[in-house]
């Protein structure tokens, strides 16, 4: 297993019951960070807690609502009190949610909002506040390739991605003197409860069709992206919004993973074909 050199060092993962933010916990407690995990699921808290102290791991639970900003700032000082201060964040609480533009209620725009960009921001301010005290540490968001273009009826998700990639990018420029690092990674579809959810599985796969590597992604393998960012190894790297998308931004014009060449010539000499 890779070593990050996180060891000791204190981590709150919120959105961490489930999904993204649970494997990086535990891929994170494995390395030997302290884990603070936040979530709105109670029973989903105690049992990712018990999972890892039950493989060794230091893990405590912490209940909040991102979106409400007294309960953020409380849970920040608790973290701080059961763990000690908090080195890293790993900011994954997140929501999704589909609707025509011309048909969107208010009440879901600011539904997605509230917890994607402005819950992601609180936790960054509550716990930057920690690291600026303690002089560095590190936080990475969970974006999304749907931060880099517009996507129909999903204007409540996009527009949350791209206001997270707004956030790190002006926290990095105001925080980098103080040593405290911000980054993102913008992860392809994700094998979790979300995206089953709420992503039609034709839609998925007509994707994956444009993906060069042919498939999305195991929350196991964007864990490993943000522990790297977390760790030393990426002390010069701020700023940044890392795709962890299997290829798919790499270019627009892909079908057949990559094996459709786009080109007459070759269809006709008989390079590939038309399927």
């Amino acid at each position: 297993m890779i070593n990050y050199g996180l060891a000791g060092r204190v981590v709150a993962v919120t959105g961490g019951a489930s999904g993204i933010g649970l494997a990086s916990a535990h891929l994170l407690a494995r390395d030997g960070a302290r884990i603070a995990i936040l979530d709105l699921n109670a029973d989903g808290i105690a049992a990712a807690v018990a999972a890892i102290r039950a493989v060794g791991g230091t893990a405590e639970g912490f209940e909040v609502d991102v979106r409400d900003e007294t309960s953020v700032g409380h849970v920040g000082a608790a973290v701080a009190a059961r763990l000690g201060p908090a080195y890293g964040l790993v900011a994954c609480a997140g929501v999704s949610g589909a609707a025509p533009s011309a048909d969107l209620p208010l009440e879901e725009l600011n539904r997605v909002l509230s917890v994607n960009s402005i819950g992601m921001f609180l936790t960054c301010q509550a716990f930057g506040r920690q690291m600026l005290a303690n002089g560095g540490g590190a936080i990475v968001a969970i974006s999304s390739v749907a931060g880099f273009g517009g996507q129909s009826a999903r204007l409540p998700y996009v527009t949350s991605k791209f206001a997270v990639n707004g956030i790190v990018k002006t926290l990095a420029v105001e925080w980098a003197r103080h040593n405290v690092r911000v980054n993102a990674v913008a992860p392809t579809f994700v094998d979790t409860p979300m995206i089953h959810a709420h992503v039609p599985k034709p839609f998925i796969d007509a994707i994956f069709d444009r993906t060069p590597m042919g498939r999305g992604a195991q929350p196991d393998e964007i864990a490993a992206p943000v522990a790297f960012l977390l760790s030393d190894a990426a002390r010069l790297v701020t700023g940044a919004i890392v795709p962890v998308d299997a290829g798919l931004t790499a270019g627009f014009l892909t079908r057949g993973k990559g094996a459709d060449l786009a080109s007459q010539r070759l269809l006709a000499a008989g390079t590939y074909t038309e399927a």
